[in-house]
């Protein structure tokens, strides 16, 4: 199958970082397995990594510093202000920093994803590699998720576990995770791309089917 430009998925990407799970999208989005195209990546920080990422793929770039404006909700109007000039069907967070507000997440509501490095409903919020050992867990992992109000907590798309060994450190941990980000998190941007998959009711559909605890686990690889 052969896509026109017009006719691919466009994305808006935002950063904060390093931008390793952008660059597993633009991978998958160059070997053809994404019928997709990035029209930007949008960083809130000047000196992140994945904005010379983006560069080197030769896609569009924004930075919107927080500096200089007095609320989370100004801040946000003038992120939407640019996103939209991009027309894009999906916005993936890919380590975006910032804690959005209800008016942002509203507004693109169905359509902007996140990944989080746990096995969501547990260790939401930040330090999930040290939380997840200190607890005890067997096994820790990475989820994709769309995105609502509520941090963390919006409906899971696919997950992948990864065992936690023992004498495991954070930082080994961290590295297990990031593989499996970069499994996920392709090919969840990849159903959507394909219109396998939307949101409908807050409830998670592919392929016009609710997707049950069972499918959300990782089985296959973009």
């Amino acid at each position: 199958m052969t896509d026109s430009a017009e006719t691919l998925c466009k994305v808006v990407v935002l950063i904060s970082g390093s931008g390793s799970n952008l660059q597993a999208i633009i991978d998958n989005i160059n070997n053809k397995t994404i019928p997709a195209k990035i029209a930007a990546v949008v960083s809130d920080q000047a000196e992140a990594y994945g904005l010379t990422r983006a560069r080197n793929a030769n896609i569009a770039t924004e930075v919107l510093a927080y500096k200089g404006f007095s609320s989370r909700e100004d801040y946000d109007q003038a992120l939407i202000n640019i996103i939209d000039q991009y027309q894009p069907d999906l916005i993936v967070l890919a380590g975006f920093m910032r804690i959005l507000s209800d008016h942002f997440v509203a507004h693109y509501m169905g359509r902007m994803m996140n990944i989080h490095p746990s096995l969501l409903p547990k260790f939401k919020g930040l330090n999930t590699h040290q939380r997840a050992i200190d607890a005890g867990e067997k096994e820790h992992g990475a989820t994709v998720h769309f995105v609502i109000p509520e941090l963390d907590s919006g409906p899971i798309i696919i997950q992948a576990p990864v065992p936690i060994e023992k004498n495991e450190t954070p930082d080994s941990l961290a590295q297990k995770v990031h593989g499996v980000e970069h499994q996920i998190y392709p090919l969840a941007v990849k159903w959507y791309a394909e219109k396998r998959l939307g949101l409908n009711n807050n409830i998670v559909e592919l392929d016009n089917q609710p997707i049950t605890d069972a499918d959300r686990i990782l089985s296959d690889t973009p």
